[in-house]
Order: C-alpha cells, then structure tokens, then sequence
C-alpha cells in the first residue's frame, strides 16, 4: 500500500531472474463426475491432454505440419533432458495406460523415458520413425497412478531430442473424488449480496496465498511447492501475481501469459481456486495498462472461460488517481471479460494501494456512493498489520458491510512487506474476516528475504522441502496455521 513497499518488492528478485524457470501450460481437462458409492464403477473415458498446454523444456509449440489434434504440437529441442510434462488426474488410485500420440518424420529412434510423478515407468521408450512429420503413430506405456494429482513427463534420452508429441491420452483421468477440494465442494462461486457465495449459494470464506510476482520467483511454483500449498497447507485458492511492468508482462506478453495460463491449470488439477492477478503498480493509473489488460485477459477468459475455479483481479494496487479514474477502467475492462466469460468474479482494486482510500485521506463512502456499474464483482483491500492500525481495521469492518469485499492481499509485516511481525494486530484482521466471511490471500508464498516471505532463504532454488514448519519463517508458520483451519463451506 505504501510507495515504500511497492520499491522494496521491486529490488526483492534481483539475482533470481536468471534462475527462474520458465512455466509453460499444463491440462487438467474436467471428466465426468466419480461413481457414487451405490454405483458399480466403469471403465473411465480416455481423456486427451493436448502437448501444447503442457509444461514445455526445451521445445516450442508449433502447427506447421498437419495431422495434429488441439492447436499445435511440441517440436522438442534436439537435446538430451528435452521434455513435455502434463498433470493428470486420476480418480482412485490403479494402473492405466497413456497413450502418447507423435510424429517423426527421420529414420533415427528418438527414446524417450517416461516418469510418473518422479518415478521412471519405461525408460528408453522407443519412438522410431514414422515415415513423415504429418504422419501421426502412438506409443503405450502402462503405469500406476495415484489419486488426485500425477504428473507424467515424457524426457528425450538423446542428443536428438524427441519427436514431435501432439498429446496424451489416459483412460484413467477424471476429478479427485468429490468434496476433497475446496472446488469440489463449492463449485462455481458468485456475489450475493455482499458474499462471496457458492454453488449452493452459501457465504463462504476463501483462504490463502499469492504467489511473489513471476518475473523473479517463479521458480517457487513448482508441482511441489504447489502440491504442499494444497495438501499440506490446505489452501483454498492461489493468487498468481503478474506484474506489468518492473520486469514483468510488458517485457514479454507471450511468456507471461503462458505462465499463468500454466499455473492456473496446477491450480486447476489441486482442486484450488485461481486469482489472476493483473498486478499493475507502477505507474498508479491503471488506464496506463487498459489496452494490454484487454489483451491479456481475453485470452485468459477464452482459454479458461469453461472453468469453475477462477476469479479475475483487474487491478492490484491503483494509486495517485480518484476512484472515479478506477471506476472508469473498471467499466470499460469488465464487459471485454464478459463477452468470453460471463460468470467469473470480477475483483476491482480501490483507491491508495487498495486501502478503500485511505492511504490517501480518503474512505470506502466514495465507492458505496458510486460504485461500479457491473454485477458479480467484488471490491479488494490490502493491509500489512504491523503499518494498518484501528483506522484500516475499522474501514474494512464498515465497508465489509456495504460492499462485497475480499483481502487479495495482506501481511504481518510492515507496508513494506518486511520487518517485524505484528501477529497481535493480524489476529484482530484475521478474526473479523472470519466474522464477517471476507475471504483472504496472504503475501507472499517464496523464499525473498523480507520477513514477509514464508520460506526461508534459499529453499525454492532448492526446490524445498516444502512440507511442515521446518522450511517455513515465522510468519509462513503463522499464516499456514490460519490457512489449514478451514471454512466449514456450507452445501445445505
């Protein structure tokens, strides 16, 4: 909320850039529900996860040769460790077969080892020639899957590289058995009135983390720490923050892009809700990003439209400008989402650093007095307890009962998302939220060095542990407590 904040964050990924991997797409198709328990169990449709919304090493998507499924292929790099990885769903635990469809239009064998959730299941799987890169030829390879969450990843094992792979197919995917995940249980959320409310239209609270802005820490979102975030700690929803500018989407709309739309299908396959996070700060006006707002969430709300797990944040932190300069960006982003969506929640970020105007001498009174011409959307407060005292307490108690409100983002910390923890005044935070169902993210979920990072210096480069208190500062064992005591989400 304060400009000392938003500068600090800034200098946080310095030196990590360079070890950040680059996140590509994965498919968690949705499948038909699982057998209830008085029904004989069937043999689950094949599902087909296409190659090109997979997580890509060393390959790129291309559609130049004919014959594939979906929109394109991956062309894999000519290079040993090359590789396409998919999460797959399975909906108990058994063998299944995955059917991997390619082309290679050389003589040469191209092997490949194919792993499932880390464990090799055929190693030097042959995919020799087919004749031409048009012509299209399977390969099968049986394997044991958990339930829930696996990933397969098929690895080129030479200097050639593998084939050309246009998808995956299994015969055993399909979601986690119902009401094992927040998305599972709530379904598609809506605002009723000044709640968030879900499939049954029952207020509920959301609880969980965003990520750090993937420009410098993506290498902290990994199926790993992402298994833990849902598992272990028991979120309900994952912010993915973009930043547009200070090194983030505006260097590199294509990259950025497919990195969410990667980590929303991660959050997709755990069963977690999504915040796309357009995570503008620098300049304060967000009129000054309108035009590559439409861009992006377009093709977010094309691509992921279908989906029952997303909440669209338009605006992280407006500063320097009036609410009505917010309001006007508002209107005219919203209806560009609803021609391609018309059910995802919309989040509208508020005046001064999303502090309802108060960073700013001002309150929530300006938005309840005229507020943004558009249903299903909610209204976004920050706070960082150490700096927000009784005022901001006290403007989100009174706006929470006007306004539909939802905390994308908060710390024990001071504004600048360092410094001691004020675990005193983030209880009274956490507790009215609680009373008053105002669902809640924390900032921020990597290993930056300010305190108000959860993991420990050093742990995503060492990609974890991720698991328990060990890894975690004190504030990440704070939160994680405050996250793995559920919503009793209500369904009657």
């Amino acid at each position: 909320m304060r400009p000392s904040r938003n500068w600090l964050r800034s200098l946080g990924g310095v030196g990590t850039l360079a070890a950040a991997l680059l996140l590509g797409l994965t498919t968690a198709p949705t499948a038909p529900a699982a057998p209830t328990a008085a029904e004989a169990p069937e043999a689950a449709a094949a599902v087909t996860h296409e190659a090109e919304n997979a997580v890509i090493s060393q390959g790129v998507v291309e559609s130049n040769h004919a014959g594939f499924t979906g929109s394109g292929f991956v062309n894999y790099n000519n290079s040993t460790g090359s590789h396409v990885e998919w999460t797959v769903n399975a909906a108990q635990a058994g063998s299944t077969t995955l059917t991997l469809r390619y082309a290679n239009g050389t003589t040469v064998n191209r092997p490949m080892n194919i792993t499932v959730n880390g464990a090799v299941v055929a190693a030097g799987r042959a995919f020799p020639g087919t004749g031409a890169w048009t012509s299209w030829n399977t390969a099968t390879v049986t394997a044991d899957l958990r339930a829930g969450a696996n990933t397969v990843r098929a690895t080129a094992t030479t200097a050639n590289g593998g084939p050309n792979v246009d998808s995956l197919a299994t015969d055993a995917s399909g979601p986690p058995p119902a009401g094992r995940t927040p998305v599972e249980i709530n379904g598609q959320l809506k605002v009723c009135g000044t709640k968030l409310c879900n499939q049954y239209g029952k207020p509920i609270q959301l609880r969980g983390m965003s990520t750090h802005g993937l420009q410098w820490y993506n290498q902290c979102v990994t199926t790993g720490s992402l298994n833990a975030l849902a598992t272990d700690w028991n979120a309900d929803v994952l912010r993915i923050s973009m930043y547009i500018q200070e090194g983030g989407y505006e260097t590199d709309p294509r990259r950025f892009t497919d990195m969410v739309h990667s980590i929303i299908e991660q959050a997709t396959a755990r069963g977690m809700y999504a915040i796309v996070d357009w995570h503008m700060l620098t300049p304060g006006d967000p009129h000054h990003n309108l035009a590559r707002a439409k861009t992006f969430f377009t093709e977010i709300a094309q691509r992921h439209g279908n989906k029952n797990n997303l909440l669209y944040e338009i605006a992280n932190e407006p500063s320097g400008v009036s609410w009505s300069r917010i309001k006007s960006y508002a209107e005219q982003l919203i209806p560009v989402i609803r021609q391609n969506d018309p059910d995802t929640p919309v989040l509208v970020g508020t005046r001064a650093w999303s502090s309802l105007g108060v960073s700013e001498g001002a309150s929530e009174t300006e938005i309840v007095t005229s507020p943004v011409n558009a249903s299903n959307i909610m209204y976004t407060f920050h706070f960082y307890a150490a700096s927000h005292d009784s005022e901001y307490l006290d403007t989100l108690s009174r706006a929470a009962d006007k306004l539909p409100m939802f905390v994308t983002e908060f710390g024990t910390q001071t504004a600048s998302g360092d410094g001691g923890n004020n675990f005193t005044r983030s209880q009274q935070y956490i507790d009215l939220m609680a009373s008053k169902k105002i669902s809640w993210v924390n900032w921020n979920y990597s290993d930056d060095s300010r305190s108000g990072a959860v993991f420990k210096d050093g742990t995503c480069n060492s990609n974890g542990p991720w698991t328990g208190t060990g890894p975690l500062k004190p504030a990440g064992v704070w939160v994680r407590d405050r996250i793995r005591s559920a919503d009793n989400f209500p369904t009657g």
